[in-house]
């Protein structure tokens, strides 16, 4: 393994060699990235740009990381949840890959922000960010980097929110793709990733059995339908709340019971909130649920249970196993937080499938692509992922797995394009 001497602050230099195994191996199930990265070794469509990242420091990041490098570009990689950094793919994004890398897994807050301050001072010209910290430090504390920002990216949904609340009041001074609005993103990531590594990670941290039990999802969009989905094949009856009247309506029809969390807290044995929203769980809930009940979130933020109220409710807090901690309320009974409210599917567990996330970062990379070329056209705004690039995402993944489909005739297309016909 090449040795190279990238800026960092990672945990342990050693793990460096089960980081690159690891990495090698995740980089078997995302081939759409993979051809991505042939084609920008070829072009160098990213030739000399510096790269902000502020993503989840995982293999799956790594292979992204490598894309990059691939077309020509520096990058700088920050954690975007103290929690998520896996510490042996830092390693080998710092001493196999040649990435400045700031990341450890369990940083507090402190550290964390002097991670994305050690990104930004390498002043990058792009960004990507999962959740909007790099962008919102860009616009406040920062703002003496901003000026050389040409564009960035955003890659979930509580940081597109965030984004459009920025361009909404005007305060949004660079463009952003919201890679997380692409169909082969939300659909696929946020569905069917989301929906298998949040049980993955609840499992791993409670080995409870989830067949029989009732599992309350809080929120039904992309994530809530996957998790909700797979929560159900593996024999839990599923719960609802939603705030969305079309969503609950979907739910319902779907074949969830739908309620308010207040009626469904002293029913639930598992809660899990992936709704992007803060206090979702709160003090009355914890009054109402039962013993032993389980709480994990999923969203990005560790907002959505309030944590400050359960501990103001407890009477004492211990740690019943690796990433479970037990809150003993004055009545007796017990409830179990899951990694500390933070995301359960990362935090406990090894986040999204690779084979998932190489849609995601597949989009990423040509994000950013189209940013280096285009970026000083666009007004600051929030845009969204071409469609002419998600059906490019979904051809690629389709003829990785061996896929065919049908094509349109010029008869088909003609019929489409025109008006004429009728009955």
């Amino acid at each position: 393994m090449a040795t190279t001497h990238a800026a960092s602050d990672i945990a342990d230099a050693a793990l460096a060699d089960l980081g690159v195994r690891r990495v090698e191996w995740a980089d078997q199930s995302m081939p759409v990235l993979a051809t991505i990265r042939e084609r920008f070794a070829r072009e160098r469509p990213l030739d000399g740009l510096r790269i902000g990242a502020c993503l989840h420091v995982t293999t799956e990041t790594a292979n992204l990381v490598r894309t990059l490098h691939a077309g020509g570009a520096e990058v700088a990689l920050c954690a975007s949840n103290p929690l998520s950094t896996q510490d042996d793919a830092a390693a080998a994004l710092v001493h196999a890959y040649g990435a400045a890398t700031y990341a450890i897994n369990g940083e507090d807050a402190e550290v964390y922000y002097d991670h994305i301050e050690s990104v930004l001072n390498t002043r990058p010209q792009l960004t990507t960010d999962d959740g909007a910290d790099l962008v919102s430090t860009l616009h406040t504390s920062r703002t003496d980097v901003i000026d050389g920002v040409l564009g960035g990216t955003e890659e979930t949904t509580t940081g597109v929110i965030r984004l459009r609340a920025m361009a909404a009041q005007g305060v949004l001074k660079y463009p952003i793709v919201a890679v997380n609005e692409a169909q082969t993103k939300h659909m696929f990531d946020n569905r069917y990733g989301t929906g298998q590594s949040t049980l993955d990670g609840l499992v791993r941290a409670t080995n409870v059995l989830l067949a029989g039990r009732t599992v309350v999802v809080s929120g039904y969009g992309w994530c809530g339908r996957g998790l909700a989905s797979r929560a159900a094949g593996m024999g839990a009856h599923v719960i609802v709340t939603e705030v969305d009247p079309v969503r609950a309506l979907e739910a319902l029809m779907d074949g969830y019971r739908v309620m308010p969390m207040h009626d469904a807290a002293p029913l639930g044995h598992v809660f899990v909130t992936v709704t992007g929203d803060k206090h979702v769980l709160d003090a009355p809930h914890f009054e109402a649920m039962q013993d032993g009940a389980i709480l994990a979130n999923s969203g990005h933020f560790d907002v959505e249970i309030n944590i400050e109220a359960l501990d103001a409710q407890a009477a004492g807090v211990q740690q019943a196993r690796p990433h479970v901690d037990e809150y003993r309320m004055p009545d007796g009974r017990r409830l179990y937080l899951l990694a500390q409210g933070r995301l359960i599917n990362l935090a406990a567990a090894e986040g999204h499938p690779a084979s998932v996330m190489d849609m995601s970062f597949a989009n990423q990379a040509l994000a950013l692509e189209h940013l280096a070329a285009h970026a000083h056209s666009l007004a600051p705004d929030v845009y969204d992922v071409s469609a002419d690039t998600d059906q490019r995402v979904a051809s690629l993944k389709l003829e990785a797995m061996g896929v065919a489909i049908d094509t349109l005739t010029d008869q088909q297309a003609a019929y489409l394009a025109g008006w004429q016909e009728g009955t």
